[in-house]
């Protein structure tokens, strides 16, 4: 005769001799509910129980059997259908979001990633991370901003590589952003005075030690002996406007940029193909509104209030701080050579410019400027010089001796 299996969990299973104590009149109701945490009236219950079914009564009702808050299967298929067919490779929080914001679903991250993991649409991707020592938050907004390009197939098949320059407020979290065809001089620079317009210049900027970011040069002798070290053009524009740059010596201890990009790596490509994005215009017309929505839910309140961003003067111009600086000594004919050009300068005043050393700005618009201290000179592009003529080429092969006619032969009788 085959045995019944009755399924109890533990709390249950240990509610068995107590309640059969007070049947048996060895311990009062009072004393079986505070034993078992519960009120007499649910002892009363559960006694009545226990004499009508034997221990299987205390089993609770609803164990195997479907909950009656349950989510619609019909609900569940369509959310899964609609992940197969267009978000395979979105993660539960990002695949909630997107079917409240463009198909009404509305069900929650952990109900879908259950689901997900059931269907086989997702796995955990978790991996231990080394112990790295906590470091507290700036206090103010503008103290200190996390800065950091990310290459990345951001638009995917649709398009060319771009790099995402990534500006993160370190006390709120505050993201400022925007694409560029690479990671060079010219991003770092239009990026810093776009941020700077914006928000303001910042107390600090922490980088990594990239060579755009940190000259890799030996100190010279003089150098050594001033007690300097060589700067990067970003270094020196950076002193100029009285920023302070720090330099990383981790990725991980700049750890809220890497992080930003590695959520921004999987939601702002979504968001791009979702939108179709396809050039690099395109995807900056994208982010200014992706960014404002990311904000809003993921910008934290600062330690102390305040904005200690420095507004920048309306007569400082940034263009000829963020920009190339390069010395050059005039030549005796008052030019000079610039980018593999002869430039022919003009004083304004009568004063000779011979031997006199100029600054040259190279703009990342492309635009050229020569200062003689504060004044602006004028310069007009010389012709090429006119190429050498091409030498002969040499006769090659055995050397003849002369004859014995010739004249180095005659010697003196």
């Amino acid at each position: 005769m085959p045995l019944d299996i009755i399924t109890m969990s533990q709390r249950e299973l240990h509610r068995v001799p107590v309640l059969t104590a007070v049947l048996a009149k060895q311990m009062r109701q009072l004393d079986a509910a505070q034993t078992l945490v519960l009120s007499t009236r649910q002892v009363r219950r559960l006694l009545r129980r226990l004499q009508q079914e034997g221990p299987p009564g205390l089993a609770h009702r609803a164990r195997g059997r479907a909950s009656n808050a349950r989510i619609a299967p019909a609900l569940r298929e369509r959310a899964l259908r609609l992940i197969r067919q267009r978000y395979a490779d979105f993660g539960p929080t990002l695949a909630s979001e997107t079917l409240a914001a463009r198909h009404g679903v509305r069900l929650s991250d952990e109900t879908l990633r259950g689901w997900m993991r059931q269907a086989g649409l997702w796995a955990d991707r978790r991996r231990p991370r080394p112990h790295r020592q906590w470091r507290q938050r700036a206090a103010c907004l503008g103290q200190l901003v996390q800065v950091d390009g990310s290459h990345h197939a951001w638009l995917e098949a649709r398009g060319s590589w771009l790099v995402l320059m990534g500006y993160v407020d370190d006390a709120t979290g505050r993201v400022w952003a925007r694409f560029y065809p690479s990671e060079d001089l010219a991003a770092a620079f239009d990026s810093f005075r776009r941020y700077g317009r914006r928000y303001g210049l910042p107390q600090a900027v922490y980088l990594d030690k990239h060579t755009i970011y940190r000259s890799p040069k030996t100190p010279t002798l003089e150098e050594q002996l001033a007690g300097q070290m060589p700067q990067s053009q970003f270094e020196r524009a950076l002193a100029e406007l009285g920023v302070r740059l720090l330099h990383a010596n981790s990725p991980q201890a700049k750890g809220r940029v890497e992080r930003l990009f590695g959520t921004l790596q999987d939601r702002l490509v979504k968001a791009l193909r979702l939108a179709g994005a396809r050039t690099l215009d395109d995807a900056n017309r994208l982010l200014g509104g992706f960014l404002a929505a990311y904000n809003r839910r993921f910008m934290r309140q600062a330690l102390q209030p305040g904005d200690v961003h420095r507004p920048v003067p309306p007569t400082l111009r940034l263009d000829q701080i963020l920009c190339v600086k390069q010395q050059r000594i005039v030549a005796n004919d008052e030019t000079i050579q610039v980018q593999g050009q002869r430039l022919q300068l003009a004083a304004p005043s009568r004063r000779g410019l011979a031997q006199r050393r100029v600054t040259v700005l190279l703009c990342p618009d492309g635009r050229r400027r020569i200062l003689d201290g504060e004044e602006l000179l004028a310069a007009h592009p010389l012709p090429a010089p006119l190429p050498r003529r091409a030498e002969l080429p040499r006769r090659r092969g055995r050397v003849q001796p002369p004859a014995p006619t010739h004249p180095w032969r005659r010697y003196p009788q």
